[in-house]
């Protein structure tokens, strides 16, 4: 499993949710299997967005996508500066319960 890592300010949650539930469609199409967003606790116009890819190919193909046709367009609101986008891969076992 690969996962697009993104992390970026918003300017309000409810706007910035939105926008990326309209990119429910195209997330689907372009591979995703679990996406995890999170915000900060002290800092609410911080997200943190994991998506879950069964390649890197799939997630550097996205990647693209977001900076191409997404990020720093007025399909975007909310958005603040620059977002991080990092492709990171699974390098530890999987822990199993007892």
């Amino acid at each position: 499993m690969v996962t697009l890592h993104i992390e970026h300010k918003i300017t309000d949650f409810p706007t910035w949710s939105g926008a990326f539930e309209r990119f429910a469609e195209a997330r689907i199409q372009a591979g995703v299997r679990h996406e995890r967003v999170r915000r900060g606790v002290d800092d609410d116009c911080w997200v943190v967005i994991d998506l879950a890819f069964d390649t890197s190919d799939e997630a550097k193909a996205f990647r693209e996508f977001l900076q191409t046709n997404v990020w720093g367009t007025p399909l975007a609101p909310a958005l603040v500066g620059e977002a991080t986008a990092t492709i990171l891969e699974d390098v530890s076992p999987a822990v199993s319960s007892v």
